[in-house]
């Protein structure tokens, strides 16, 4: 296959468009990403280190930005995503997935390294493999001509990068909007794009999730219409993360994380303090809890104390 090239993005971030003249006789790594998607952001940690790595041997790097949630085709906020994360090689926003659609990709990540000659050599999809890309990567800039060494890049990933705890990994990534949502556990079950008041069971089982107070159930989300709407979650995993946001541009919504109803001390993820308080201001992923020790079945809850937060997403890691 060869590689189709990039004149469907929308526009593009640390580059000017680059053209099929402009990617002639190098090797191109195409690496399909969402900001807020946290199995993108453990492999950037290596995406980030080749670009910089292989920048002068030949390797073009190519970030392509295809949202999955409607915030994310904001360019402000891709553009912000972007200064946060140190993405220096170019980025193609593809907010109208016509790159993906020319890939016939399905994933985040996806990743396609082509050759000097423009064939697709290697794709991968999902997490890991890593030492095996980086060296289709060498083989390819050998092919070029370029001379290039023997040594892998070594990483040291930090924050929302840092590996998942796979061996005690066991909650799964759950949407809170009725198109893909599972496991909704309050009571009365669910009324889709009503503002209803929900309350929560007893007692939830692991990976069920469920709201309490006045909320919004939408397709892809779950907005809090007044203060107090709150959310827990059943889980098995070291890090508990939460795509969300304010529904209004500049508007703050300060939360408070609780684990087996108390705050998460050493357990805090970075997004929060040791008493849980944080706040909503930016439409991206929340590290809301990082256990220091063992895995055990606990239940989250956060509790928005004003209006007008949106969940969109629960990952663990």
């Amino acid at each position: 296959m060869k590689l189709p090239g990039y004149d469907g993005a929308t526009g593009w971030l640390n580059s000017a468009p680059l053209t099929a003249a402009d990617l002639e006789g190098k090797v191109v790594l195409t690496d399909f990403w969402t900001y807020t998607c946290i199995n993108w952001l453990r492999t950037l940690a290596w995406v980030r280190a080749w670009a910089d790595t292989y920048k002068d041997q030949g390797l073009v790097v190519v970030g392509v930005h295809t949202p999955e949630f409607p915030f994310e085709r904001d360019v402000d906020n891709i553009r912000a995503a972007v200064q946060e994360m140190n993405v220096t090689y170019p980025v193609a926003i593809d907010s109208d997935y016509a790159v993906w659609e020319a890939f016939s990709n399905h994933y985040w990540p996806a990743v396609y390294v082509a050759d000097a000659q423009g064939e697709i050599r290697h794709q991968q999809f999902g997490e890991g493999r890593y030492d095996e890309c980086e060296r289709v990567i060498k083989k390819l800039l050998r092919e070029s001509g370029r001379d290039v060494g023997d040594d892998l890049v070594s990483v040291s990933p930090t924050g929302f990068e840092v590996q998942a705890d796979w061996e005690n990994l066991e909650s799964p990534e759950t949407y809170l909007g009725y198109q893909q949502g599972r496991n909704f556990a309050s009571t009365d079950g669910a009324e889709p794009d009503e503002a209803r008041t929900y309350a929560t069971p007893e007692r939830l089982e692991r990976n069920q999730w469920a709201l309490a107070g006045d909320w919004t159930i939408e397709s892809g989300l779950s907005r809090s219409n007044t203060a107090g709407g709150r959310v827990a979650y059943r889980f098995h995993a070291r890090d508990v993360n939460l795509v969300m946001g304010p529904r209004e541009r500049g508007a703050s919504v300060p939360f408070r994380v609780r684990v087996d109803g108390e705050p998460p001390g050493d357990a805090r993820g970075f997004d929060v303090d040791e008493e849980g308080n944080g706040t909503l201001s930016e439409q991206r992923l929340h590290q809301l809890v990082r256990e220091p020790g063992s895995i055990e079945d606990r239940t989250f809850e956060i509790e928005f104390l004003e209006p007008g937060a949106e969940a969109y997403c629960f990952t663990f890691g």
